[in-house]
């Protein structure tokens, strides 16, 4: 699964745009006065605007899996990185054979930069916004996790990712090129003591070569 298009919403889009341009060095693709898209990689990252809403999500980006100190140095530069588990930043994702850093946006998303060594996606120019491979992650939260995941498999044939055993409150759907994690309502977003919420969110993704379009209402 690969996620061609991510579209959110945000209370600010001015503040949005200073941020996903000076923070993460993303090229804008498009901007109008209700919304503005950037070129994440092979991802096409969208926000629309809201009003009073206080959206926050959390998605990952894929950086070339042998960036990611660089990457973790540059983001350091710009913004505050979260502890995982202090007095450490970086999360070592074992059984995904990955490792990852969080940090906050403007909105208060939850973002993070992950590495994943099973993908071949090493770089040699110096990182920078260019770098970023695609939006891979992306959160998704219900009331019932497993309700959620059965609508998934039946809608899209979506199927639990192999590196995570599927828990009561949380599963994740996909593969190591995309995945949907799905979360039950007010847990905890990691490494945040965030609860998580369902906002509007519009996911449109290739699924063994066919175009899928996800839409979240609330």
């Amino acid at each position: 699964m690969k996620i061609q298009e991510l579209e959110l919403l945000s209370d600010d889009i001015p503040k949005t745009e200073a941020f996903y341009k000076q923070v993460l060095g993303l090229d804008i693709l498009y901007r109008d006065d209700s919304s503005i898209s950037f070129n994440a990689g092979a991802t096409k990252l969208t926000f629309h605007s809201s009003q009073n809403v206080k959206p926050v999500y959390h998605f990952a980006f894929d950086v070339p899996n042998n960036k990611l100190l660089e990457a973790f140095s540059l983001i350091e530069s710009k913004t505050e990185i979260m502890y995982v588990i202090r007095p450490d930043k970086i999360a070592d994702f074992y059984n995904w054979n990955a490792k990852s850093f969080y940090f906050y946006d403007n909105n208060g998303n939850i973002l993070e930069f992950i590495a994943r060594n099973d993908l071949n996606n090493a770089a040699q120019n110096s990182f920078d916004g260019n770098s970023i491979l695609s939006v891979s992650e992306i959160g998704l939260v219900s009331k019932n996790v497993a309700e959620q995941c059965d609508v998934l498999f039946d809608k899209y044939g979506l199927t639990p990712y192999s590196k995570q055993p599927k828990l009561p409150k949380f599963i994740v759907l996909g593969n190591v090129t995309g995945l949907f994690i799905l979360v039950e309502e007010n847990r905890d977003w990691y490494p945040t003591d965030k609860k998580s919420k369902s906002f509007w969110t519009k996911v449109v993704f290739n699924q063994e070569g066919e175009i899928r379009v996800l839409e979240v209402l609330e």
